[in-house]
């Protein structure tokens, strides 16, 4: 959602709660390196990001590399720049899922050249701000921003002092959406549930009681198979407003930009790492793919090893495709 350069692209680096990710944190700068440079090493470490459609990332991939190559995979929770810097010293192997760090990619992968570009993932992720389709379709002009401060009164919550409420995931997501509020003059207060999880729980609450609510949110999430939502048009995203965020996040004033999501591996790893790394670059799926196995995971209460396993039954020419 992570999810910013992720300046104007999301960082959802706040941590879910261990039912929804399955997954804890790590302690990047005590971890020592799994690879450590040597050829033909059966050990492969994921970094894994704090939102589930991430968590399905790597556990199909991990259930693939355990159960037909024969590695064992161990998998880390870090947030999104930090893994960068994880990546580039050979403390993860591979980064399954990211939402665009350009800094980052220019620092590590084009100048140290520490860190090999693994090619799209096949999924495209945006981010934006949502009403429930109900709410849409009682009122359509709410889809445009400049309509939308003639409804903060109806999406007024106690937590949003006296002003509509914009929910948010968690504090610690870099998100545009306080200076947009500042910049299109709109009432409303940027509220944060806390997580992705607790946020989830939120909008479904909201949906159970047919009440409005406006939130930011964010594609690929399975949530869209159970609570129909359509997105708000905000100021269209021009590459003038990225440069002018770039600088200075406060002066954003457009809508999030639409992000073809990429993999990354450790340029030792991607060299040295055998069929892993071969089958890491072939890993490539679909939304519909991900959400599958992320609503296995947040909805269904699976753990990340059946719901990878459940998927891998059901679409064996999807990742036989990718085998090295």
């Amino acid at each position: 959602m992570a999810r910013r350069k992720l300046i104007t692209t999301v960082a959802v680096t706040g941590l879910l709660a261990a039912a929804a990710t399955g997954c804890g944190a790590a302690d990047m700068t005590k971890q020592a390196s799994p690879y450590a440079n040597a050829a033909g090493a059966k050990t492969v470490t994921l970094s894994v990001q704090s939102w589930v459609g991430a968590r399905a990332n790597a556990a199909v991939a991990q259930y693939l590399l355990e159960h037909q190559l024969g590695y064992r995979v161990d998998t880390v929770q870090v947030d999104e720049v930090p893994a960068w810097d994880a990546l580039s010293q050979g403390r993860v192997d591979a980064i399954l899922e990211d939402w665009g760090h350009p800094d980052q990619e220019k620092r590590y992968v084009h100048d140290k050249k520490t860190v090999t570009d693994a090619g799209p993932l096949g999924v495209t992720g945006h981010i934006g701000w949502w009403v429930p389709k109900y709410f849409a379709d009682a009122h359509p002009d709410v889809l445009d921003w400049k309509n939308l401060n003639k409804y903060a009164a109806q999406l007024h919550t106690p937590e949003s002092g006296g002003k509509g409420q914009l929910l948010d995931g968690s504090p610690s997501y870099v998100t545009n959406d306080k200076a947009l509020v500042t910049n299109l003059k709109l009432d409303y207060q940027v509220v944060f549930a806390g997580s992705e999880a607790a946020q989830i729980t939120q909008i479904k609450q909201f949906a159970k009681d047919k009440k409005p609510f406006l939130s930011y949110w964010y594609e690929p999430q399975w949530l869209f198979n159970e609570v129909p939502l359509v997105e708000v048009k905000l100021p269209e995203h021009t590459q003038a407003c990225d440069d002018k965020g770039t600088k200075d996040p406060s002066t954003v004033d457009c809508a999030y930009p639409t992000t073809p999501l990429k993999k990354f591996l450790n340029t030792g790893f991607a060299d040295k790492g055998g069929k892993a790394a071969r089958f890491l670059e072939k890993f490539h799926w679909t939304k519909a793919d991900q959400n599958e196995v992320s609503q296995m995971i947040a909805e269904d209460k699976l753990s990340a090893d059946e719901a990878a396993k459940r998927w891998v039954q059901r679409h064996p020419d999807e990742w036989k495709a990718w085998m090295p």
